[in-house]
């Protein structure tokens, strides 16, 4: 499945051998702070951080017996340092580590998703530009409309995925938080200066109140986030999909030398990159909501929660990392087929310019319920008959002929009208 997806950069950090280290670096934080402040000698912080290690093999090992991950850690990172490792862990809960180092990691992730949403705004952009002025039907329920152009489109996505870049922006925020305020976050056998020192040291900053975590409102923005960010790319890629179908043919994600589409149809070209970023939106809004089941916890914390992100956070930042490069691939190799659009603009042979119609009718005095009615008649015949024209017709209806002259209706049926303002929305969006 992981087709031009390479696992280390995003798949590091949630790694076992990630996460401990990360919580080593928040242990040796501290003790460096603690150091500062006179609460255990410097030599001691010195010796820590110079040696403090883990193996994770022998973690593993502890761990069958403890039963609880963190005291494990803290008896291998101990033997790695000797009798210092004493003041390791000193007035700290195991949730002031866990969280801490959490969130760190959650950071970098989104560091990371922040760089791929980027380029795929720049691509998007790249696109809008290019398709500025390319011709093609705009449909809504399905149905042809009006004459739009890809290069809305693709603003549309620009515009949309910038506000998916705002909010990842806004979840790192929420999440670049820390405690050390120990059992029930009270500071009951630490100096809170501990804290404000060691955040400062870690580039963090300290949760104002806390209780023995982390109050998972922060790790629900984050995965709500990461759902909304599917579900564009869900968007994304259904538009692309239902411009690929045989019937429109208007766009087509790359097929390479090689390829296959089915293993009993030679001459399918499918969707399917498309389509597994669809399906895996999916998953993350899922995640989404086992991320908002997280938020309320017994009293100053139960453990409910810890066992969901082992699970949905490492899948759902994998998930929107591997989407993003998927998507990045598929714009990059996006075939269009221009004269295909404007074969479906002519398709519904002039019932797009209904409107235009309506209003010509309107400015010539008639009633929006007469006008409606007349254009609205011979529409219908259109639609029944597929060797109509609906300017034909309307060039033998009396009722617009009385009204309006050959040349002003001939004027109505212009696709340059439709997409006069373009260029307007363009400067608006870019400016």
């Amino acid at each position: 499945m992981i087709s031009r997806y390479t696992l280390p950069e995003m798949g590091q950090i949630w790694t076992e051998e990630s996460r401990f280290q990360t919580m080593l670096d928040v242990e040796i934080a501290a003790c460096l702070a603690m150091a500062e402040l006179h609460l255990i000698p410097k030599a001691a912080a010195r010796k820590i951080q110079k040696k403090a290690r883990f193996k994770l093999s022998e973690v593993n090992q502890f761990e069958k017996v403890t039963k609880h991950d963190v005291t494990a850690f803290l008896k291998s990172v101990g033997k790695s340092v000797g009798p210092e490792a004493r003041f390791i862990h000193k007035g700290l809960t195991s949730s002031d580590v866990l969280d801490t180092a959490l969130s760190l990691q959650i950071r970098r992730a989104i560091d990371l998703l922040r760089g791929k949403t980027a380029g795929l705004v720049s691509l998007l952009k790249t696109q809008a530009l290019r398709h500025q002025n390319t011709p093609m039907m705009g449909r809504t329920h399905g149905v042809h409309a009006e004459p739009t152009t890809l290069g809305l489109k693709f603003l549309l996505f620009y515009e949309e995925f910038k506000r998916n870049l705002a909010r990842l922006e806004r979840a790192r925020e929420a999440i670049s938080v820390g405690k050390l305020s120990g059992a029930v976050g009270t500071y009951a056998n630490i100096d809170p200066r501990v804290e404000g020192r060691s955040m400062r040291i870690l580039n963090l900053k300290a949760a104002p109140v806390s209780t023995q975590i982390l109050q998972r409102d922060r790790h629900a923005q984050v995965v709500a986030v990461l759902a909304i960010l599917g579900g564009s790319l869900e968007k994304l890629a259904t538009e692309i999909r239902h411009l690929q179908k045989t019937e429109t043919l208007e766009l087509e994600e790359p097929f390479s030398e090689g390829q296959t589409g089915s293993s009993a149809m030679p001459h399918k070209r499918n969707p399917v990159n498309a389509e597994r970023v669809a399906g895996l939106a999916r998953v993350l809004r899922g995640n989404a909501v086992a991320a908002l089941e997280n938020i309320a916890l017994w009293h100053e914390r139960d453990i409910t929660h810890s066992s969901v992100e082992r699970v949905i956070l490492p899948d759902s930042f994998t998930l929107a990392d591997f989407m993003l490069s998927e998507m990045t691939a598929i714009l990059k190799g996006l075939a269009v087929y221009p004269e295909n659009m404007m074969e479906n603009i002519a398709r519904t042979r002039g019932l797009i310019f209904s409107q235009r119609v309506l209003l010509a009718l309107i400015d010539k005095g008639l009633s929006r319920e007469a006008a409606y009615k007349i254009v609205q008649k011979n529409a219908m015949k259109v639609w029944r008959d597929k060797r109509l024209l609906l300017k034909d017709l309307l060039l033998r209806e009396t009722a617009v002929t009385s009204r309006l002259s050959r040349k002003e209706i001939e004027g109505i049926f212009k696709l340059d009208d439709y997409l006069k303002h373009v260029g307007t929305i363009f400067k608006r969006v870019l400016k």
